[in-house]
């Protein structure tokens, strides 16, 4: 059984390397007309150039999996900008495609909170869709849509869960085809919790992604272990390995909110359960500390007895 570790968006260890710098609507609209464009493909290519950064990293560190920042493109999506954000980048967006598949990392793209399919109102739907349009697109210039994900959760209530979940079937079918092929979904720390999500991924045919922390805060009345195999299932049909989020609690009082490392204690029963299914999988580490954080737990893993450590990011037993 192989297990690989990444990290999400930003390297705490390289110096100035954010993929997400911005840039508001408000800012935008202050710049002189013939100044705007400019500024906008300015921070994109800073971006695009951090991203590059941060995937060589991944390569000198052995690091096989990497969730790529969703604020690559400022204001790709606003109603008012919608730019054209792949023709003064044909040349960046492809090499970084080459670069991940060249080094063998696993990229995938998580949508904020507000990309959700359950909401009553019409225009969150619309700008969902809009959203993961604009993140298949991105992965689509990087020629690796094919082998990605795009993860959300399933969103609200909205007062009635029934109802929110037959919205949310129903609104799914406003995503492109080629897009939704290619989403996945994940349980939440608060309302749906790991038996609706696979409910809803079994009924979409869609992967679903664990999250163990989120388990742990939004307990479901099956053990975890029961619900494992059908979890892993839902990955079959796209052949791709199961992801798993991981990361554990602040304090017993913020319980829900990511703590900067990853307490090797809350893990380490979840990673001895895994080796009954003997199945490869991989863990997003979603800690604070990022980088820093996934290696810390790599080793903090691998000197558990019976497990061994195979490269900077990857760990068997």
């Amino acid at each position: 059984m192989k297990v690989r570790l990444g990290f999400v968006a930003n390297s705490l260890a390289l110096w100035d390397s954010s993929p997400s710098k911005t840039m508001t609507y408000r800012r935008f609209t202050e710049l002189p007309h013939d100044e705007r464009m400019e500024k906008l493909i300015e921070v994109t290519r800073k971006n695009l150039e951090h991203t590059k950064r941060i995937l060589y990293y991944c390569a000198a560190h052995e690091i096989e999996l990497y969730r790529l920042s969703s604020s690559l493109v400022p204001l790709a999506t606003h109603p008012d900008v919608e730019w054209d954000f792949h023709s003064p980048f044909k040349k960046e967006w492809k090499e970084l495609g080459n670069l991940i598949k060249s080094f063998g990392i696993r990229a995938s793209f998580h949508p904020n909170q507000f990309t959700l399919f359950t909401s009553p109102k019409q225009h969150v739907t619309d700008n969902a869709v809009k959203d993961m349009v604009y993140h298949y697109r991105m992965l689509e210039y990087m020629g690796i849509e094919k082998e990605s994900v795009i993860n959300i959760h399933i969103g609200g209530t909205y007062g009635d869960k029934k109802a929110a979940l037959e919205r949310f079937h129903e609104n799914l079918n406003a995503i492109p085809p080629e897009v939704k092929e290619i989403m996945t979904l994940e349980n939440d720390d608060k309302t749906y919790n790991v038996e609706e999500t696979l409910a809803a991924c079994q009924k979409e045919d869609i992967p679903m992604v664990l999250d163990i922390h989120h388990h742990e805060a939004n307990l479901g009345s099956l053990p975890l272990e029961d619900c494992l195999e059908d979890i892993f299932k839902t990955w079959d049909r796209r052949d791709l390995v199961p992801k798993i989020h991981i990361s554990s609690p602040k304090s017993d009082k913020a319980f829900r909110s990511h703590a900067d490392y990853v307490n090797p204690d809350f893990v380490e029963p979840f990673f001895k359960t895994l080796k009954k299914f003997g199945r490869d999988v991989d863990f997003m580490i979603e800690a604070k500390y990022k980088d820093l954080a996934m290696l810390k737990l790599t080793e903090d893993l691998a000197s558990i007895r019976g497990v061994k450590r195979i490269s900077g990011g990857v760990l068997e037993f």
